[in-house]
């Protein structure tokens, strides 16, 4: 018997994943991955959508990627200056989070709003001193801002 192509709709283990057209035969098709709604007959019109499918995603991609790019470069010359108390040895009383520096960023007049869960801070600030921080953008733009922690007076 002849092997039927399908179009995955998820990831299949051992099979493929999602957007990919595998051969499998005809039982497995009708009997598993079908019925399932794991996949879809690979038939000319559903090839077609798969391709426009794709074209658009890559569209969106590349928007997403130079509006990041586009942002990076906003913060690019941002600095944040906190002035705190500090005890012994520039330990602070308390400490400055993530969600402070992305509230910070907020009110630095820019066209779009920082998330908290951007700022790529492994730990709260809990010292005085100059610190670079990665802002999560988009997978592969992570600008870095400078934020100075500073005794208040």
């Amino acid at each position: 018997m002849k092997n039927v192509k399908v179009i995955l709709r998820e990831d299949v283990p051992n099979l493929g994943s999602a957007g990919e057209i595998v051969s499998v035969k005809p039982g497995y098709a009708r009997n598993y991955l079908l019925p399932r709604g794991f996949a879809y007959e690979a038939t000319e019109a559903n090839l077609r959508q798969l391709e426009e499918e794709k074209r658009r995603a890559e569209q969106r991609a590349r928007r997403e990627y130079l509006e990041a790019r586009r942002r990076a470069a906003a913060l690019e010359d941002i600095s944040l200056t906190f002035r705190v108390r500090a005890g012994e040895e520039s330990k602070l009383f308390g400490s400055i989070t993530a969600a402070d520096i992305a509230d910070r960023l907020n009110e630095q007049g820019l066209d779009f709003q920082v998330d908290r869960r951007d700022v790529m801070l492994e730990e709260p600030i809990k010292s005085l001193g100059v610190y670079s921080v990665p802002i999560n953008l988009h997978s592969e733009v992570r600008p870095e801002i400078k934020v100075w922690v500073i005794k208040e007076d």
